[in-house]
């Protein structure tokens, strides 16, 4: 079978894992790496799963590749902090079937805290790495990917940004390659990393990382453009798009590989062209290397280490032919909000009123940061508020602590939360964490986890307990509270800031995108509304004041949560249909 079709660059990530054989793909879901196990489940063939965290999928994918098959591990660049740790050892090891992880950095932070270069990790940890540049190559590159594995002995990063990622382009697909189940063979000298026998593989490594770097130079993914030679770029990923938009009769030198980089023909490349160029997204991984061999370069001088390139800044950067654009339409801003009957945004009205301070976490409910709520003061990473909340108290005391709480989601207690509250416990500490339970891992699109009962293939499973998981570490204060009863989720706060021991409050009421109840909802009766703006103050996007100060509902915004209702004192809002 060979046929052409559009495809994400995600997708095509899938069907190069599929077309290579890999029947073991586990992840966390990660903007914007989300998509490929998404996709790769239409591929019967392949066993995917959602993992509890990047760290776990990545450690499911070594022990495929250990026992003979071609796996993989998919997650954002974020992730791969969680997943260093196998990550590292793993490469002294080696693989016995190729594995291949797949990072989506995210240039632009367009869903995530921070911008980091996956490469700079891959250098550390002594992994080559291939950047495409479309969704062909994307898919190329996966298959090429584990050829480089199998035959040098390594894990692979594949890396792409989120640019990549959410493009679509045409690509050509293939059928799958039949690849025969590698046996198992026992060699604890390769495989347990004990000191003794890690010395060993560090040096199987660097003679790894030599063979590499002599033969990156013959690889058929890196590929040279001769033109004009007054001009000429070394660049890769997306940043070559941009390149070719921007500057279309220089020489360029796309770089496939660009871990170990390929020395020689770079240098080949740089005698050819009168004034050398590195473009490169993030941090000059590339330049740093190349000018550190003499080779005269300019790159980050004149270029940002921050965000997304385009053409139009490198245009401008170089000074190459500058089109004239027309100036694009004002556009109102459109700030990021919690969505009308967002169970989150009830939680977060009861801690604004008490004016309770919260440490954050990753998700939805961040948005709590923002004004009108403001609630949430702090978060650094996946699963730390819970850490952070423990810091604050064993720093200041339970009566500091006491205005705090720890906010986090469902997901991502699951991820990495569970380990903090288990040290709260083990060191004795007296806070409050509210798990806001949504039954989903709502900001990525609604991915299954290990307290939903049902896998990423569609399989009814144990669905965890979270109340009885927080019992089981030794917690006597855990409660359940429906995030919609105000008046409860009060008296729970009050309770569980003012005991001496961790209180733990479950606060649950499903996303409102998957609840598919047929909710009314709701009308301002305006002959009743005295304009104090109560109902206003949580931020419901489906909410604004008239002219004349009364508020108005948008009926086909509003999905029926009841919080506007709930918090007017007058009787000036109803459920439509009411009487």
């Amino acid at each position: 079978m060979t046929n052409k079709v559009i495809m994400l660059g995600n997708e095509a990530i899938a069907r190069g894992a599929y077309e290579a054989g890999v029947k073991v793909s586990a992840a966390y879901p990660g903007t914007p790496s989300t998509e490929i196990s998404e996709s790769i489940i239409k591929y019967k063939e392949v066993y995917a799963e959602w993992s509890p965290n990047e760290k776990v999928a990545a450690e499911v994918a070594i022990g495929a590749s250990l026992a003979g098959v071609r796996s993989l591990a998919s997650m954002k660049q974020v992730g791969l902090n969680v997943a260093s740790d196998p990550l590292y050892t793993f490469s002294y090891m080696g693989v016995n079937a190729g594995m291949v992880f797949v990072v989506a950095d995210d240039p632009g932070l367009y869903s995530s805290q921070n911008e980091q270069d996956t490469r700079a990790v891959a250098r550390a940890a002594h992994v080559p790495v291939l950047e495409p540049s479309d969704s062909q190559e994307a898919k190329d590159f996966v298959k090429f990917a584990y050829e480089l594995s199998e035959k040098y002995d390594t894990p692979v990063i594949v890396r792409t940004t989120t640019r990549l990622s959410h493009s679509q382009g045409i690509v050509e697909l293939n059928d799958r390659a039949e690849i025969a189940d590698k046996p198992y063979k026992k060699d604890i000298r390769k495989n347990v990393m004990i000191p003794g026998f890690a010395k060993f593989r560090h040096v199987a490594v660097e003679q790894r990382d030599i063979a590499l770097t002599k033969d990156a130079s013959e690889l058929p993914i890196n590929k040279v453009e001769m033109n004009d030679t007054k001009i000429g770029v070394i660049t890769s990923g997306m940043s070559y798009q941009y390149v070719k938009e921007a500057l279309p009769r220089a020489s360029v030198l796309k770089l496939g590989i660009i871990n170990p980089l390929p020395r020689k023909l770079i240098e080949d490349f740089a005698g050819k062209v009168e004034k050398l160029y590195i473009i490169e997204e993030l941090d000059p991984v590339i330049e740093q290397q190349v000018t550190s061999w003499g080779i005269k370069a300019v790159g980050k001088e004149i270029l940002t280490v921050q965000g997304e390139y385009s053409a139009n800044m490198l245009r401008q950067a170089i000074g190459g032919e500058v089109l004239a654009l027309e100036q694009p339409a004002e556009v109102p801003a459109r700030p990021p909000v919690l969505c009308p009957g967002c169970p989150h945004r009830s939680v977060f009205s009861v801690l604004s009123k008490l004016k309770l301070h919260a440490a954050g976490d990753i998700g939805c409910y961040t948005l709590g940061a923002l004004p009108p709520l403001g609630v949430i003061d702090e978060f650094v990473c996946m699963g730390a508020s819970i850490s952070t909340m423990h810091g604050i108290e064993k720093a200041k005391g339970k009566e500091f602590s006491k205005e705090w709480v720890a906010v986090i989601g469902d997901s991502t207690f699951l991820h990495t939360g569970i380990n903090s509250l288990m040290n709260m416990v083990y060191n004795k500490a007296t806070s409050t964490v509210i798990i806001l339970d949504n039954s989903t891992t709502g900001m990525t699109g609604h991915q299954d986890h290990p307290a939903t009962g049902k896998t990423l293939m569609g399989e009814v499973t144990y669905m965890m307990n979270l109340k009885a998981l927080c019992v089981a570490m030794g917690i006597n204060h855990v409660v359940e509270v429906n995030s919609f009863d105000l008046a409860a989720m009060e008296s729970a706060v009050k309770e569980a800031i003012n005991k001496d021991e961790i209180s733990v409050i479950i606060a649950k009421s499903p996303c409102v995108l998957l609840d598919k109840q047929k909710r009314q909802g709701y009308r301002i009766l305006a002959d009743k509304c005295k304009k104090c703006g109560m109902c206003l103050k949580p931020g419901c996007p489906a909410m604004r004041k008239s002219a004349d100060g009364t508020v108005q509902i948008d009926e086909t915004m509003c999905n029926g949560c009841g919080l506007c209702k709930s918090l007017c004192k007058f009787g000036a809002i109803e459920q439509a249909g009411e009487k």
